[in-house]
């Protein structure tokens, strides 16, 4: 990493130090820092979880209602207030916009967003919204890592490892699972197993995990009883079992993106009052199950109905229910824009949804006790690798999270099933469908490793091949483009024909005057061309951006903007 002009005394001390040693130090800073940040984020939401909920709990059931609904409602809406004022990119559960920030800002996250993320996702999980950690956990911890990164010398543009290390670190610290945080940097933010940056990653899963065995010990996340006894006769129940997890998963994932959408699109309610919708929900479902079967599950992360279900505590009956109240709890706490992760509600789904069919199986087949903690194991690996998309992290999530290695063949048998299941929610993962919804459509480039050879790539290897093209000049559809798009130009097509760029500042001046927007001129260039060949092009054009056009029949065929040109190029330099 070279380091920007005009930096601060710990910059120029470690410019000193031999490049080898100057990475070491930079990734034990980055980890530890943000290790440590996702830690107190973890003491201080189990903390207010535990001074609210579980003391309600223990007071009379109509005590526990008034008071769980004013909490709720009230930390909902002050959510709202935070992530609608101060900082919206800070909604949600933090993984799909750190994915953005890597491919799209070079590693770049700013430290509102951060401390937004910290103050807000604390307040919703631990609020008793049906969200998770380890989202909010992802986002602080490379928050984190990309500024105190800023702190030593390290240009903005050069701050992806800073970014994935703090990814890596985070994980690991909000769940103790350095070698799932190491699988799930690589095959989901990054998506390539050959990464130049996985020996940095390791090496700061490690640092995240020493943080949490120094501060909060090394237990497992769940202590299970020794799994012992397993009986062969389950694994036929192992396939149903992955299958009914993954069918919840798949519901989860339609259902969710399908609410978020609808409930950006409620323009009558103010913004940061949908999130009380969520509460509103989350609360009506868990005062219902509690006054049921007297268990809080539905609020927060519901780990510890899940660790009593794990340790084979539980009554089978109840977890059915608790299965389909935390699913339709987490889909209306996130739908309306909460802020929170999806992983700690998945595994809780997933777990109670293969308690309950080990219990339902157990009325006709010869079940032993270890066997119901192994399919409740099961559904848990098969829901979160349903909706995440990432098979190997669910599985090793589940296992470094129970430290049971017995529970590994009937996890991958679990998994193979699961697969099957998963393709019906449709070909993008949960986080990568809330982007594209956001707008966000990541188009990866993955630069060659010499300038020379990156100045000889066609114009086709680095454009947009899917471009958010305008047709109609209606100035509602283009307040609504605006709204659902974060681009700065979109490619006008009126009768077939290119015409020309409008930007989202003229499209908002138009909008707000009431007039017909000024479209401005497009240069053009072709798939074909190469790098070297459209670099004065940009200089041509008004507004940054390229449009490319087929040869002979000048169709669209995508877009390319100069910060597509400067993000590659950056990231050879790195």
């Amino acid at each position: 990493m070279r380091f920007a002009a005009g930096d601060n005394i710990v910059a120029r001390r470690l410019r000193r130090l031999p490049e080898n040693v100057r990475q070491t130090v930079q990734t034990v800073a980055l980890s530890l820092a943000g290790g440590l940040a996702v830690v107190l984020f973890l003491i201080l939401v189990n903390g207010l979880f535990s001074l609210t909920y579980v003391r309600f709990a223990a007071r009379s059931k109509a005590f526990f209602a008034v008071a769980s609904f004013v909490l709720i409602m009230g930390t909902s809406l002050l959510v709202g207030l935070l992530l609608n004022r101060i900082s919206p990119e800070a909604a949600g559960s933090g993984i799909p916009q750190v994915k953005s920030a890597y491919w799209k800002e070079l590693g770049y996250l700013p430290l509102r967003s951060t401390l937004i993320k910290f103050v807000a996702g604390l307040l919703s999980i631990g609020g008793g919204s049906s969200l998770g950690r380890e989202g909010p956990s992802v986002f602080i911890s490379a928050g984190v890592a990309s500024n105190v990164a800023g702190l030593m010398g390290v240009p903005r543009r050069e701050r992806r490892a800073s970014t994935l290390m703090g990814s890596s670190g985070g994980l690991a610290a909000a769940f103790n699972t350095p070698l799932a945080a190491i699988t799930f940097a690589i095959e989901e933010i990054v998506g390539d197993l050959n990464s130049r940056y996985l020996g940095r990653v390791i090496f700061a899963s490690v640092l995240g995990a020493f943080v949490v065995y120094a501060v909060l010990g090394r237990q497992p996340a769940f202590a299970l009883p020794s799994v012992e006894n397993i009986s062969w006769i389950h694994y036929a129940v192992v396939p149903v079992v992955a299958a009914a997890a993954s069918a919840a998963g798949v519901v989860f994932q339609k259902g969710t993106i399908a609410l978020r959408g609808k409930a950006r699109d409620w323009r009558r309610v103010p913004a940061w009052v949908k999130p009380g919708f969520g509460g509103l929900i989350t609360w009506a479902l868990g005062v219902s199950v509690f006054l049921a079967v007297g268990k809080i599950g539905v609020f927060g992360l519901g780990y510890q109905d899940l660790s009593r279900a794990l340790a084979n505590d539980f009554v089978w009956q109840a977890a059915g229910l608790l299965a389909l109240a935390k699913l339709l709890a987490t889909m209306a706490s996130y739908g309306f824009g909460g802020c929170g992760g999806i992983f700690a509600p998945l595994l809780f789904i997933g777990g109670m949804t293969g308690f309950f069919l080990a219990g339902l199986a157990g009325t006709w087949l010869p079940l032993t006790p270890a066997d119901h903690i192994v399919l409740a194991a099961v559904g848990m690996s098969a829901c979160l690798g349903t909706v995440v998309g990432a098979p190997l992290t669910s599985l090793l999530i589940v296992f470094e999270m129970t430290h049971q290695f017995s529970l590994v063949p009937s996890l991958m048998i679990g998994l193979i099933a699961s697969q099957a299941v998963s393709r019906l929610g449709g070909r993008l993962n949960f986080y990568d469908a809330a982007l594209v919804q956001d707008g966000h459509e990541l188009h990866k480039i993955r630069p060659p490793l010499a300038l020379e050879s990156w100045q000889n790539l066609p114009v086709s290897a680095i454009a947009n091949p899917k471009p958010v093209v305008v047709r109609e000049l209606e100035l509602d559809k283009l307040r609504q483009l605006v709204d659902r798009y974060p681009y700065n130009g979109f490619p006008v097509e009126l009768n077939g024909l290119l015409r020309g760029i409008l930007t989202r500042q003229r499209i908002q001046e138009a909008v707000l005057r009431k007039e017909p927007p000024e479209i401005q001129n497009v240069i053009t260039c072709f798939p074909d061309q190469t790098v070297r060949e459209i670099g004065d092009k940009f200089i041509e054009s008004p507004n940054n951006v390229l449009v490319v056009v087929d040869r002979e029949s000048g169709v669209i065929q995508g877009i390319i903007t100069l910060h597509d040109l400067i993000r590659v190029q950056a990231s050879i330099q790195s």
